[in-house]
């Protein structure tokens, strides 16, 4: 089947990478089935999207943490364009601040969103994939799935769940017999994207995107790569690989560097900040955007000199760990 026609079904899609990805699909001549909490932003989206030639939109306001809602959104994209070709579970919150800070309300609202989220969506994506004899599910987690940071923890627990549900649903289909169905996980470092002032803050310090900052067409670029190419796993930018290969070599180390990271800049040590739940609770006022406007060149610069340091740091550590009597336990 040419890529042109092809049905993609995009949560989160208001703004960010899922903003980015529909715009990208539909620059392809892809339909765009579009979910997310906001109606107006979304159809601000699928305006754009209808410019492009062959691409056609659908607005299906959608709740992923309601499973009969996501079960609604699946139809509604079957009946409009007889197909699923492509289901990206995009839709993301999160909630900063130490464990006690977050009140339990909202850690389990970020859970709700982006674990269970994702498993109502994959379980409607892969009923009619099923159907249909193939299609490609594209989760997308994060690199603190694996290489973990402080101060995040309801999202970097729901990242590293994704991780868990792509592999198992992988192993079903496998043993069920469906090579035509793939899963994919993709994991970018941080986006340029509104996320980071949408979310919940109870840490008494303004949230800062921590180095590598990449935009989130990169990451729009390697999901439209795995519907042509699927892969268990993709990485977005090279430091988001980085991160992830020295996580397995050395994680002691990375351990103690993303914690001495997320310290110094991805909390602000000179602005404070109000506590607020964000738009994990309910969605907030403020425009739609693909951007947050993190990204320039003193952040490449910083990224590039972030990695380069943390390389240099997972070889010093691994060849200690080779000499005698240099390891701990």
């Amino acid at each position: 089947m040419a890529e042109q026609g092809k049905v993609v079904v995009i949560t989160g899609a208001s703004s960010g990478v899922g903003r980015a990805c529909a715009q990208r699909f539909a620059s392809r001549g892809w339909s765009v089935v579009l979910a997310a909490r906001r109606a107006a932003e979304l159809e601000e989206v699928a305006e754009v999207c209808r410019k492009h030639r062959g691409a056609r939109a659908l607005v299906v306001p959608t709740d992923v943490t309601d499973a009969q809602a996501v079960d609604h959104l699946a139809r509604r994209a079957v009946t409009a364009f007889g197909r699923i070709d492509v289901w990206l579970n995009n839709a993301s919150v999160a909630a900063f601040g130490s464990l006690d800070e977050i009140p339990p309300e909202v850690f389990r609202r970020v859970l709700d969103v982006d674990v269970m989220g994702y498993a109502h969506g994959a379980r409607a994506a892969l009923r009619v994939m099923r159907e249909q004899g193939g299609g490609t599910l594209i989760n997308v987690s994060s690199v603190v799935g694996g290489a973990v940071v402080p101060y995040n923890i309801p999202y970097v627990i729901s990242k590293a769940a994704v991780r868990a549900l792509s592999g198992s649903l992988r192993q079903e289909l496998r043993l069920a017999g469906r090579p035509g169905i793939h899963v994919c996980t993709v994991l970018p470092a941080t986006m340029d994207t509104p996320f980071f002032g949408n979310a919940a803050n109870y840490s008494g310090r303004k949230v800062l995107p921590m180095a590598p900052v990449y935009t989130a067409e990169r990451a729009a670029r390697t999901v439209l790569r795995l519907t042509r190419r699927p892969r268990r796993e993709a990485y977005v930018g090279p430091a988001s690989r980085l991160l992830g290969i020295q996580a397995k070599l050395a994680p002691r180390l990375v351990e103690r560097l993303l914690a001495h990271q997320m310290d110094r800049s991805h909390l602000s040590r000179k602005q404070p900040a109000e506590p607020t739940s964000g738009n994990v609770l309910r969605p907030l006022p403020e425009p739609a955007a693909v951007v947050g406007g993190w990204h320039g060149r003193r952040r490449t610069a910083v990224r590039r000199a972030g990695a380069a340091a943390l390389a240099v740091g997972a070889v010093l550590a691994a060849g200690r760990r080779t000499r005698p009597g240099c390891g701990r336990k």
